[in-house]
């Protein structure tokens, strides 16, 4: 019996925030499959096998997804925020292109909450006009593209919505991609530090990119660079609708 492979998104972190359609497919899932802190996520139930795993594990993560959805698993491969933002989409068609064997399988994949959607509405409307998504982690891409696409982003006006911007292996990343920007003249940009969103523990500051430092943001944190026209009006910032 063929079994089903599922990737879904568990959004920011708050349960509130899962949506139904990822709930009721935890909820029939044989196998859950994710990164340890995401997993964790999901409470365990009779008949429900949890397959925590590191970080850096995703496409093993994902051919072991596709082995057990063809020995006829109900599996589920969960991800924090959208499965198709920088999560574990992506590594499972990857995985599924070197296994032409298993193509064959129901796949399906749930939206969730991103935490940058998250974080922008925390803070009003900082994504309401063109935008871009940026990952500073090097892990998978060279520094060079990393700053080649910020220049860029700059260049084009975008808002710019900065995911792992500073982990505790390369803590210098996050401070050459705000040199970067300052040096692409966004120094007066609003920059709005979103952290832990949905959690208890969720802190949102807004500065000026001029003020802006690396120990602002860690990997709980969503930054998001407005654009020249972005603003406030009281407590919130926002991008206009009309560009002039």
């Amino acid at each position: 019996m063929m079994g089903t492979l599922t990737i879904a998104g568990l959004g920011p972190g708050n349960e509130a925030m899962v949506t139904p359609e990822v709930s009721a497919a935890l909820a029939s899932a044989t196998d859950i499959l994710g990164y340890a802190p995401y997993v964790a996520r999901v409470p365990p139930r009779p008949g429900l096998r949890l397959h925590p795993s590191d970080n850096r594990e995703e496409l093993l993560r994902a051919s072991e997804a596709l082995r057990l959805a063809a020995d006829g698993r109900q599996v589920v491969v969960v991800s924090s925020g959208d499965p198709g933002v920088f999560a574990m989409a992506s590594a499972v068609f990857e995985a599924l292109e070197q296994a032409p064997h298993y193509r064959d399988l129901p796949i399906r994949v749930l939206p969730g909450i991103t935490a940058m959607l998250a974080a922008a509405a925390r803070a009003g409307a900082p994504l309401g006009h063109d935008f871009c998504a940026i990952n500073l982690s090097d892990n998978l891409k060279p520094w060079a593209v990393i700053e080649k696409r910020l220049r860029l982003a700059a260049e084009a006006d975008f808002s710019i919505a900065m995911y792992n911007p500073r982990s505790a292996s390369r803590p210098e990343g996050f401070g050459r991609a705000l040199a970067v920007l300052r040096e692409a003249g966004c120094g007066e940009r609003l920059v709005i530090f979103a952290r832990a969103v949905s959690a208890a523990d969720e802190k949102i500051e807004t500065v000026s990119l001029s003020d802006a430092t690396p120990e602002m943001a860690d990997m709980r944190t969503l930054v998001i660079v407005g654009n020249s026209q972005t603003r406030r009006v009281g407590g919130w910032v926002y991008a206009p609708r009309q560009v002039r």
